[in-house]
């Protein structure tokens, strides 16, 4: 089981997570034949090695040899369709896009298909964001942890103008993420790295326990007073079966006036944010039938999760209470089925697999293409994962 821990002392962008990929050992002619499956022209990579305040780093780089028109969200995903990278990875660049995209209509008080991606929808990003899929995919990472994000202070340069750090889109992306300010004037995350690491990571803490097997530092563009630098540590949990107990917070609320549809529409809204979630059937005051909303979650999320449910249902209050929980340490493996590649999620005990669950989306999507059963991707997935493990 392949852990990766982001420690962001100096932000995160696309281009240092893939340096400290590279840094780390990831093979870089492995990451340009990957990225020549997206069969777009006008620009090369290179990588290099560079000090920043005496740290040795990878600098990854994109030279773009010709003008770039600027990309809707739409164009990008059809290039992405289209390109011969792995389904996963194609999977995970397109979600970023979209975290992206919907910040940037937030901000804009717009529709996500009238945004024209500037910065975003350039060749470096589009390069960035699926070079990042392929490394995570490629590396088998299954647990994905990172420090606090520092963003940075003061103002920085866009399409749009001299904004605040960070900038009105980055701040959005950020949202459900602990960040801090620190004093360093640059904009150090930028909105491809935080939408990266929002996509990849649930979990922001300290440096967890680990088996370190190796170390990677991606550079960034900028010399500041501290290592403009992203360090990635990368080391094997397998036999790291139970996590230590871990406080979360417990949000629970009763309502018995509410349209029983809303509960799928509330649900959408909160998988990001929770851990748990689940809704029990109870009897009220007046001998009334109503529901218990449950939700287990990190505490960061308390005030997220409060404001979608006093927008989203028709109770006035909420319970918080903190909570200790006991899980078992998940990893996910990529199974290649006659229907296509599926993830599985794997619990184990004392090294031995005793649960194993195939990710439902993917199989959704591979029995609505193949016009086969549901259940009988999740068995082929199953049988496949069994005979990996």
């Amino acid at each position: 089981m392949k852990k990766i821990y982001f420690d962001c002392f100096a932000g995160i962008s696309g281009d240092m997570i893939i340096g400290a990929f590279l840094d780390a050992g990831f093979s870089f002619s492995n990451l340009e034949k990957e990225l020549s499956k997206l069969n777009i022209t006008g620009y090369s990579i290179s990588h290099e090695k560079c000090t920043k305040n005496n740290i040795a780093a990878t600098k990854f780089n994109v030279n773009v040899s010709s003008d770039q028109s600027h990309r809707s969200l739409s164009k990008i995903i059809e290039i992405i369709n289209n390109s011969g990278l792995g389904d996963k990875a194609k999977q995970d660049a397109i979600s970023i896009f979209k975290i992206i995209g919907n910040a940037e209509a937030y901000i804009h008080n717009t529709d996500i298909e009238s945004i024209h991606f500037h910065e975003i929808g350039a060749i470096d990003s589009i390069i960035d964001i699926c070079g990042a899929a392929v490394c995570f995919h490629e590396l088998g990472i299954t647990q994905i942890i990172s420090s606090p994000l520092n963003t940075g202070c003061g103002n920085v340069n866009t399409s749009h103008g001299i904004l605040p750090v960070p900038a009105p889109a980055t701040a959005e992306i950020l949202k459900g993420i602990p960040v801090y300010a620190g004093n360093i004037s640059a904009e150090l995350t930028t909105p491809t790295g935080a939408a990266i690491i929002k996509h990849y990571c649930k979990n922001f803490s300290n440096l967890p326990d680990l088996k370190i097997e190796s170390i990677g530092y991606g550079a960034g563009t900028k010399d500041l007073v501290i290592p403009n630098v992203l360090r990635i540590f990368i080391g094997d949990c397998a036999e790291l079966d139970m996590a230590a107990d871990e406080e979360v917070i417990e949000i629970e609320t009763s309502v018995d006036d509410m349209n029983p549809e809303y509960f799928s529409h509330l649900f959408d809204l909160l998988t990001e944010e929770a851990l748990d979630i689940s809704v029990v059937p109870a009897v009220m005051k007046k001998n009334r039938p109503g529901h218990i909303i449950k939700i287990i979650a990190h505490k960061e999320k308390s005030d997220i999760i409060a404001k979608v449910l006093f927008r989203e249902t028709t109770t006035s209050g909420i319970r918080i209470r903190t909570v200790k929980r006991k899980t078992l340490e998940r990893f996910f493996i990529s199974v290649k089925t006659e229907y296509g590649e599926i993830r599985v999620k794997v619990h184990k005990i004392d090294k031995m697999p005793v649960t194993i669950s195939p990710e439902y989306e993917d199989c959704k999507r591979l029995a609505r293409e193949h016009k086969v059963p549901l259940k009988n991707i999740y068995n082929e997935a199953i049988l496949k994962a069994q005979g990996v493990l």
